[in-house]
């Protein structure tokens, strides 16, 4: 006979019910990771890091910056001083007036990157002559296989480690560039080091000898000024001798903030120089998926304010997949609800409130598999538009931008010139379209026709806003090839910022009576 306190064994991967209901529910979905997150103490100006936000002993590391991808609550909640946070940047901070800004988009289909994977196709411009992007946005979808057990259990975050430190070195030229400035144990806080894992626990004196290395290494850049108001601004992503002809030494990248909601990915990265210019870095998720509110299909979003005066939001989406006549209809249903669900926190009493929607901020990008495929089933007249490169005649038939000029979806949104062929969806590693397929299920078969369509997309939303670059990747990693776009943005002006901190300053004392 079975007992009556029966229990399923520890080792069983059935999610537990508490983290179905918390990913149901959507809970905590405000945390993120960042290479940078100081706090100050007690109005003293001492600055601290949290180790993470589950931490309840009020251990804290003082001192340098010793960032690695921690995770945070919100800029806001930790209050940094200078690097990013919820109160003015620091003076010193003077951002370009035309930023540019590099958004990339890939579905990579469950699979995690490869030693080999090469990525720099599509995140560098091969132009010698280009000056190189100040703020790399980049979203991914499908980072991890979309079963039962990603979807309800735990997260699984071993492949988003891997594609952060993957983007990392591309962004640094490379992984011996960026050794010059990150110890072999000072890597992305995940345990991907060898000398430091999770399992280890650091020690002080470990603290220590990992601060005298960073001294160390700012010390070798003569060309850095390091920041007055601000000793932390120094980047660590300084080049070493090789990649310092290339770029400045202080123009590195760092991670201002990553999220991941089951398979979608989004992660932002700002240049070195920059990072003390970020503020009011917040995170919204929406689930869309399971029962319209699990995280298989959904949003993560990303607000930022640049200088005080320019807001800023990145939409990274995997929306509602099929195409059967009708299914566009639940993708317009997903945009609906992302934009009427996605809130972002705000502080009360704050001298200049942030944006608490999608739509309140001055230049929004939205980018990911939003999955609206080709009108029609048959497959036939697609392949020979295909054949002749058509794809002005094979947009004609694309979804989104039928439903756009009905009125029904994206209203007010722009996207660019698509020149390039359909991004979906490809048979594994080859340039061919898998326009009908057999899949073998036991011993029955089924032909399941998938028609080439430009599932992966970037639009965006905002004055001041340039287009210059709309295209695709060519890698053969996943059956979706990755999709890139290049934005030059004018920020806002001295005189819009002070316009909104009076305005602010009235709405907060009329709110105090």
């Amino acid at each position: 006979m079975r007992k009556g306190n029966a229990r399923f064994p520890k080792s069983s991967s059935w999610p537990r019910t508490k983290t179905v209901v918390k990913k149901w529910l959507n809970l905590k979905n405000e945390k993120f990771h960042s290479d940078c997150c100081i706090k100050e103490s007690f109005g003293q100006g001492r600055q601290e890091r949290r180790k993470s936000c589950s931490d309840k002993d009020g251990s804290l590391l003082s001192g340098r910056d010793l960032s690695g991808g921690w995770l945070v609550e919100s800029s806001e909640n930790l209050r940094p001083p200078a690097r990013y946070g919820s109160h003015p940047p620091c003076s010193s901070c003077q951002p370009p007036k035309e930023l540019r800004m590099f958004v990339g988009t890939w579905n990579v289909g469950g699979r995690t990157p490869h030693q080999g994977l090469d990525i720099s196709n599509w995140l560098l411009d091969q132009h010698p002559a280009s000056s190189p992007a100040h703020i790399y946005v980049l979203g991914f979808q499908e980072i991890v296989p979309l079963n039962a057990g990603n979807v309800l259990g735990a997260e699984d975050k071993g492949p988003a480690d891997k594609w952060l430190d993957l983007i990392r070195q591309t962004l640094n030229h490379s992984s011996s560039a960026t050794s010059h400035s990150f110890p072999n144990n000072y890597r992305y806080a995940t345990g991907a080091s060898p000398e430091l894992t999770q399992k280890d626990r650091v020690s002080f004196s470990d603290l220590l000898a990992m601060e005298d290395r960073l001294s160390m290494v700012s010390e070798l850049d003569d060309d850095s000024e390091p920041s007055t108001s601000n000793p932390e601004s120094s980047s660590e992503e300084e080049m070493g001798d090789a990649a310092a002809h290339r770029r400045p030494a202080s123009h590195g990248y760092r991670l201002a903030a990553s999220k991941q909601m089951v398979g979608i990915f989004l992660c932002v990265w700002v240049r070195a120089d920059l990072m003390p210019c970020i503020t009011s870095l917040r995170v919204s998720c929406v689930g869309r998926g399971i029962m319209g509110y699990m995280g298989n299909k959904g949003s993560i979003s990303i607000s930022l304010t640049l200088q005080g005066s320019t807001t800023m939001c990145f939409v990274c989406t995997h929306l509602a997949s099929g195409e059967k006549d009708g299914d566009e209809v639940r993708r317009n249903s997903d945009v609906v609800e992302i934009l009427r669900r996605t809130r972002f926190t705000r502080r009360p009493h704050h001298r200049l409130s942030p944006p608490e929607t999608i739509l309140e901020h001055d230049k929004i990008i939205w980018l990911g598999d939003l999955n609206y495929r080709l009108t029609g089933s048959g497959c036939g007249g697609t392949q020979e538009l295909l054949d002749r490169n058509d794809w002005q005649a094979l947009l004609e038939k694309d979804q989104l931008r039928v439903e756009q000029r009905e009125g029904r979806v994206f209203g007010g949104w722009e996207e660019g010139r698509i020149s390039f062929p359909p991004t979906y969806k490809y048979l594994a590693d080859s340039d061919t379209y898998a326009a009908a397929v057999t899949f073998a299920s036991g011993k029955s078969h089924r032909d399941k026709k998938r028609t080439p369509a430009w599932c992966d997309r970037i639009l965006w939303r905002g004055s001041g806003m340039e287009q210059l670059r709309y295209a695709r990747g060519e890698s053969r990693f996943s059956d979706h090839r990755p999709v890139n776009s290049l934005f030059s943005l004018q920020l806002a002006a001295d005189h819009l910022l002070r316009t909104r901190e009076a305005a602010a300053a009235i709405g907060l004392r009329s709110s105090r009576f």
